[in-house]
């Protein structure tokens, strides 16, 4: 089993067990998501980070959506700074928990699925939160590897405003093209729907 998803298994817990912590504010949703218009590159502005990827540099998260209705995901990045090791995982989604499709389970490992919720999403799908009702993990993604900063600042605020504590958000660097040459956002395929 590869180490990194065992690693994100454990950090992840229990993950029947989401409850909020104490006076956290409900978890919002956003309203009437098109998971079509949602897929493809989201690039990580800033998170409070899983433990493998606390020190993420150039994080993308890339989403393809199948025809049984699985989003299968590619996350991407390197570990430590921009020319270190690139690190890939490739969890599957399951949205519509609930009928809702802004919740989904996320699987790192069969049968067991995460919490992901999609939190807030602009108009325009350029911007997003995912966000755990634990508080434990949110990820601030951006279409490009650059965030207006008036955005970003109001992203934050919003993430803050989830229960977030500020300090445990740490801003991703992303600089692209990478040293290597590679363009935005690098080597990886895209995730493969599998019958």
């Amino acid at each position: 089993m590869h180490r990194l998803t065992v690693v994100i298994v454990l950090a992840l817990g229990l993950v029947a067990c989401a409850s909020a912590p104490k006076d956290a504010p409900p978890l919002p949703r956003a309203e009437n998501v098109d998971l079509e218009r949602f897929m493809g590159d989201w690039y990580v502005i800033a998170h409070v980070p899983l433990p493998p990827e606390d020190e993420a540099f150039n994080a993308v998260e890339r989403y393809a959506l199948c025809a049984d209705g699985r989003v299968e995901t590619v996350f991407r990045y390197r570990d430590g700074g921009f020319e270190e090791k690139l690190k890939i995982s490739r969890p599957t989604g399951y949205p519509g928990v609930e009928g809702d499709p802004a919740e989904w389970g996320m699987s790192f490992i069969w049968p067991f699925r995460a919490e992901f919720i999609i939190a807030w999403l602009d108009a325009d799908y350029d911007s997003t939160i995912v966000a755990r009702t634990r508080r434990d993990y949110a990820w601030l993604m951006h279409r490009a590897p650059e965030m207006p900063t008036e955005q970003k600042v109001e992203a934050l605020a919003r993430l803050e405003a989830m229960g977030y504590a500020p300090e445990d958000v740490r801003m991703v660097p992303q600089r692209w093209p990478e040293a290597d040459g590679l363009a935005a956002p690098g080597p990886v395929s895209l995730p493969q729907c599998e019958d």
